[in-house]
């Protein structure tokens, strides 16, 4: 069993591997793996008032599902048991990959060995037919020779016994293999092989039929063009060969800056195994945003290559952040500008420009700039959104300080 010393109480321990009994906790509360403090507070107090047994009594799970957000909660509010948690998933995660990829390079293996045998027996049974083959046609000639010496009597005598011969006709000649055989040398003795040379010996029978008729020479059913046969063979046995399974695809975080995805710039991401590959920011890619990057992932024998799925995560800046294709920014002004309205300059990731702030704005307030954030992909940007902030000076101002006493307790003359 696997204990931590918690950093808050020396020589306290903590069992970490009761945490991988619950729910991941961050499923649980709702948020993102990058969720911040606040956020995960507002989500515990959110779900915890929507789930406390006092709220739902008529609820007999109530209690199990408010525990479970305790437990959650108490995982990721504490920054080290967070860190901790973070670390033994991602091993815990790595592992179950790891053993996913053994197991599909174990079944690879083993169909490439199962492929090379069926090869195997294949080549063999082609061997087998091709001499049987000329065998016959050794035979034939033979015969054809014997013919010619005949009388025109035998000859006629012989064309009046033909159709008596016709049922033995289809039957496999005693020095070639027999559909059964070629089917039980390649895939043994089962009853969808057996059934697989009983169709083809009827077709075969058809096929000799329509020859007489058509005074074809008849091809006997051991000797079926060995192409044919085995191709019919896999067909009728095998059915549709499966589709070939793709390798595992490979998830990785590319940290990029707000400059990066306004310039459309090439990240460079380090894979696990140490290779690295480089993706283009495209239009219309922002934070937490999956770029897939087809056919770079990992090679394993006999399956498709996998792919590397990078999730995109924009740095934290001090100055700007992201929603969606949305950049925010701060602008703190003073309570006579926030009263009287200012026109006045703001910094944006492009530069410094000049806006207007109404008359009689508040801290909860803000202005937007069409245009000025991130491209979307369809051809147009997010807004530079300036979210007000109404500071007071750093001295007090007795004159602010009458006026604000006043407004509160009234004028008295």
């Amino acid at each position: 069993m696997l204990f931590v010393a918690h950093a808050g109480a020396p020589g306290a321990r903590i069992d970490v591997n009761r945490w991988f009994q619950m729910r991941d906790p961050y499923s649980v509360l709702g948020v993102k793996r990058d969720a911040g403090a606040d956020e995960i507070k507002a989500a515990w107090r959110s779900a915890a008032k929507a789930s406390h047994p006092d709220q739902n009594r008529d609820d007999p799970d109530a209690t199990k599902r408010f525990a479970e957000l305790s437990r959650a909660f108490d995982v990721l509010k504490d920054p080290a048991k967070r860190s901790r948690y973070d670390m033994q998933r991602e091993k815990a995660d790595a592992r179950k990959r790891e053993q996913t990829i053994q197991q599909q390079r174990e079944a690879a293996r083993e169909a490439a060995e199962r492929a090379k045998a069926a090869k195997a027996n294949a080549e063999r049974v082609m061997a087998d037919l091709a001499k049987a083959e000329a065998e016959k046609a050794k035979a034939d000639k033979a015969a054809a020779a014997a013919a010619a010496a005949k009388s025109p009597e035998a000859d006629k005598a012989k064309a009046a016994e033909k159709p008596a011969d016709k049922s033995t006709a289809a039957k496999p000649a005693g020095n070639g293999p027999s559909p059964e055989d070629v089917v039980s040398r390649i895939f043994g003795d089962t009853p969808e092989a057996n059934a697989a040379a009983q169709t083809l010996r009827r077709e075969s029978e058809a096929q000799n039929v329509e020859s007489d008729e058509t005074l074809v020479p008849e091809k006997p059913a051991s000797l079926l063009d060995p192409i044919e046969l085995i191709s019919a063979l896999l067909r009728r046995i095998r059915g549709k060969q499966p589709t070939t399974e793709k390798a595992p695809d490979l998830f990785v975080d590319a940290s990029v800056t707000i400059e990066d995805l306004l310039k459309g710039a090439w990240v460079t991401v380090t894979l696990p195994e140490g290779r690295s590959v480089r993706f283009v920011l495209e239009p219309g890619v922002s934070e937490g945003h999956l770029v897939r990057l087809k056919n770079q992932g990992l090679k394993i024998p006999g399956m498709l290559r996998g792919d590397v799925a990078v999730t995109v995560k924009v740095a934290k800046d001090p100055s700007f952040s992201v929603d969606g294709f949305d950049i925010h920014t701060i602008l703190p002004i003073t309570l006579e500008h926030a009263v009287l309205g200012t026109t006045t300059n703001v910094n944006t990731p492009e530069g410094e420009t000049e806006i207007v702030v109404p008359a009689w704005s508040g801290s909860d307030q803000s202005i937007r700039l069409a245009q000025r954030g991130l491209r979307d992909g369809s051809g147009t940007r997010g807004d530079l959104v300036v979210e007000l902030r109404v500071l007071l000076w750093e001295k007090p101002d007795d004159k602010v300080t009458d006026l604000m006493r006043v407004m509160r307790e009234g004028l008295y003359l």
